[in-house]
């Protein structure tokens, strides 16, 4: 089947054609690094590896570029703030989304480039704009004169004479108010770069355009990013670049946010949940199941009930692998292939949900064979859960994964112990028909967070949702 995403620009879902066969450009919009990240940032690193892990799945060779956006209007207003340099903030920062993303299972870029990085190529686009007769220089800035590009507002479907463009604080010199700065003069204690218009910095659109032409040329398959990128963000972008002589991006693609109370969860709003604390609380391969496994288009409401029920979900697909495992004798390797009802799914907008519903199926499929004492039925299914928990990030058994446990290996040796001694207790109360006491002990162990369960082959136990 041929992959099928949603355009933005055709407000419609296209089949995907490559530009060149057998491979993938994809530009995502990575982060500004003025703050440590919350969840609602992460979604989006995490909506495009699950996107390029598919497209990997489907054979395609992918080139995968996420920027990082290190100086900007915020950087600087943390710095002065803080009292701290910008360049400190925004390393620290950068690492702690990096993290952010490793903790995750996000597999990283292809290239990973930074704003500041890139000021010559910055330069030379603006040159180029220039002589166009698309920019002007005006007071050390250089604007975009947004009614030389035909073009304009055709991603947001937007009318120009309605449009209220943000402007920044020194922006003088506009022949239109709907202009937008490329380049900012420099102002006092603020970090600046030579230009031949003098000191300035650069403004946050022409970064992007700049580096998507040094990493991807003039055109490319993929740009994406969060839905409120459309506007200014990437509709500037598409100006600036081809404006420049770029084609760039073929399909636009914009995942939804993460949002509190009905709100886009941000730092501005206080109501952000830190990566670096839900980590502390939850297990990581949770929270990838939490934000990875809704539509990349549907909005995400938080709450911790939502939380606690995606890993109880997940509890019970670990459940069944571990039981499966057990009765193979060992582990079970992943399938070389996905069902064809979840390859449909993912084939079709990327479409998690129908897919997560398949691994469900395959599970409950699973639980059957076990029950019936199928022991190859089983196996059979735990590969094919195996090979679509890989292709989403999401196998518990899968190298990245291992860290989860090495911490707490000895722990839980030391528990299953203790567990199997309080279990052979019980047993030995079911044995004389004692069927008081075998009940208050199973309660006491449910009460303490494990879940006892009755097989074939004696009593097990796992730990439940919190």
């Amino acid at each position: 089947m041929t992959i099928r995403l949603y355009d933005t620009s055709a407000r419609q879902i296209r089949d995907f054609v490559p530009l060149t066969q057998g491979c993938v450009s994809i530009y995502l919009c990575g982060a500004t690094v003025q703050a440590a990240p919350h969840i609602g940032h992460i979604r989006s690193g995490l909506n495009f590896d699950i996107m390029r892990r598919w497209f990997e799945y489907r054979g395609y060779d992918v080139t995968f570029i996420r920027n990082v956006t290190d100086i900007d209007d915020k950087i600087i207003q943390k710095s002065a703030e803080q009292n701290r340099p910008w360049w400190s903030i925004g390393y620290e920062n950068e690492r702690a989304f990096n993290d952010g993303y490793a903790a995750l299972g996000c597999l990283p870029p292809t290239y990973e480039p930074r704003a500041t990085g890139h000021i010559t190529e910055m330069v030379e686009m603006m040159r180029g704009l220039i002589e166009r007769g698309h920019a002007y220089e005006a007071d050390g800035n250089v604007y975009f004169d947004v009614r030389s590009f035909p073009g304009y507002l055709q991603l947001s479907n937007q009318d120009i004479d309605e449009l209220r463009q943000p402007s920044g604080e020194g922006e003088t010199g506009k022949r239109d108010p709907r202009d937008f700065a490329m380049w900012k003069s420099v102002k006092p204690g603020e970090p600046s770069w030579e230009t031949p218009w003098g000191r300035g910095r650069p403004g946050w659109h022409l970064e992007c355009s700049a580096m998507v032409h040094k990493y991807l040329g003039s055109s490319f398959d993929i740009h994406g990013g969060g839905i409120d990128l459309v506007f200014p963000h990437h509709e500037n972008e598409i100006a600036q670049a081809k404006a420049f002589g770029d084609d760039f991006a073929q399909y636009w693609v914009h995942n939804a946010w993460v949002t509190m109370s009905g709100e886009k969860m941000s730092k501005s709003l206080g109501n952000s949940v830190l990566v670096s604390e839900m980590v502390k609380h939850w297990k990581p391969i949770v929270l990838r199941y939490y934000l990875g496994t809704p539509h990349y288009r549907s909005m995400i409401e938080y709450s911790e009930e939502a939380l606690r029920e995606a890993e109880s979900a997940f509890s019970r697909i670990v459940g069944f692998m571990q039981r499966v495992a057990e009765k193979a004798g060992g582990s079970v390797e992943p399938a070389t292939e996905v069902p064809l009802a979840f390859a449909e799914a993912m084939d079709d907008d990327l479409g998690v949900p129908q897919a997560l519903a398949v691994i469900h199926t395959t599970v409950r499929q699973g639980n059957s064979a076990l029950a019936a004492d199928d022991k190859e039925s089983a196996v059979a299914r735990l590969a094919e859960v195996r090979a679509m928990l890989g292709v989403l990030g999401l196998d518990p058994l899968d190298p990245h994964w291992a860290g989860e446990t090495e911490s707490g290996e000895d722990l839980h040796g030391a528990v299953d112990t203790l567990v199997r001694l309080v279990l052979q207790q019980r047993e030995s109360a079911r044995s004389r028909k004692d069927w008081a006491t075998a009940d208050a002990i199973r309660d006491q162990l449910q009460q303490s967070g494990l879940v006892i369960e009755d097989g074939l082959d004696g009593p097990r136990w796992t730990l439940g949702p919190r």
